[in-house]
């Protein structure tokens, strides 16, 4: 016999009800999930493994240093990001690179396995970032802008974009449950002038922090000392004394690059820093808010980056 149909979709519902109470206690794969315990909670998306770390992991330091939740998400394995190497050797080898980066930040990451120089704004791909924002129960979203020379960034920029409103869409991904609060997107700063130049709307002091993200860049060895997918053999000697010097330089240039930011965005600086402290900073990171998800005032903005008390 059909059941009644109130009886069928009190059962149905009951399901839906069960699910969901379940994937509320979702869990993301390697990753230890954040007690409530009312700290924020950050989330970074960059296409490969080591975007994140160029990008916030300054300012990740920084709020781990408070006891704030921060995930940085590689959304590609990287397995071309090599001159010599390539497949699932180099997938493991900056695994293992960006794992110990991670340790010394202080934060926590995933590297979901999606070939390098391959990924598309594709369905699934949107409905694994929304999953892991909500999962995460993000405070804050951070991701590249979509103009890039790489299109695995640009990508990466879209897949954040589009799961900005999704979020909050109780039948898109009803597996985990929806956000009853949107949070804020955030883009990364670049030098890209087309078809609009990046501008901060915080710039944050890593000069505190400075040392441990350099120490951590220059773990990943196979992306800055062998110089990546555009390296070389001359590049990285096979002397311990040659590898010494070339880890030396690479920090230099790293160290330089956020000098240049916090003198670049001297101005955006002063709104944040008062008086002579801004000219003080040396090394900085920088923000821009996306027009998508939460819009909060400048004091929302002091909440989500508590660094200026």
């Amino acid at each position: 016999m059909t059941p009644r149909l109130p009886s069928l979709l009190a059962r149905l519902a009951f399901a839906a009800g069960s699910l969901l109470a379940l994937s509320a206690h979702a869990a993301i794969p390697g990753v230890t999930m954040p007690p409530n315990d009312g700290k924020l909670r950050i989330i970074a998306f960059g296409a490969h493994p080591d975007d994140c770390e160029l990008q916030v992991g300054g300012t990740a330091a920084r709020w781990a240093s408070q006891g704030h939740h921060v995930l940085l998400v590689s959304v590609t394995n990287g397995d071309i990001g090599h001159w010599r190497e390539a497949g699932g050797p180099l997938a493991r080898r900056r695994k293992i690179e960006v794992d110990e980066a991670h340790r010394i930040l202080g934060i926590q990451g995933v590297v979901l396995d999606n070939h390098d120089g391959e990924l598309e704004p594709t369905l699934e791909n949107r409905r694994s970032l929304t999953r892991l924002i909500r999962e995460w129960n993000a405070d804050l979203v951070l991701g590249p802008r979509t103009n890039d020379y790489h299109p695995d960034h640009r990508y990466t920029g879209v897949l954040v974009q589009d799961a900005a409103f999704m979020v909050t869409v109780p039948f898109f991904c009803p597996d985990v449950p929806a956000m009853t609060k949107n949070p804020v997107f955030m883009y990364y700063t670049d030098r890209f002038m087309k078809p609009a130049p990046s501008k901060p709307d915080i710039v944050i002091s890593i000069d505190a922090v400075i040392e441990r993200k350099l120490d951590a860049l220059g773990v990943m060895i196979s992306q800055f000392a062998e110089g990546g997918a555009n390296g070389s053999a001359d590049l990285y000697p096979a002397d311990p004394a040659g590898q010494k010097q070339r880890q030396r330089q690479v920090r230099e240039n790293f160290s330089r690059r956020y000098q240049a930011i916090a003198a670049r965005f001297q101005k955006e600086l002063a709104q944040w820093y008062p008086g002579e402290a801004a000219q003080g900073v040396k090394h900085a990171e920088a923000f821009e808010l996306c027009e998508y998800g939460s819009q909060p005032d400048k004091a929302g903005l002091r909440r989500l980056f508590p660094f200026f008390n």
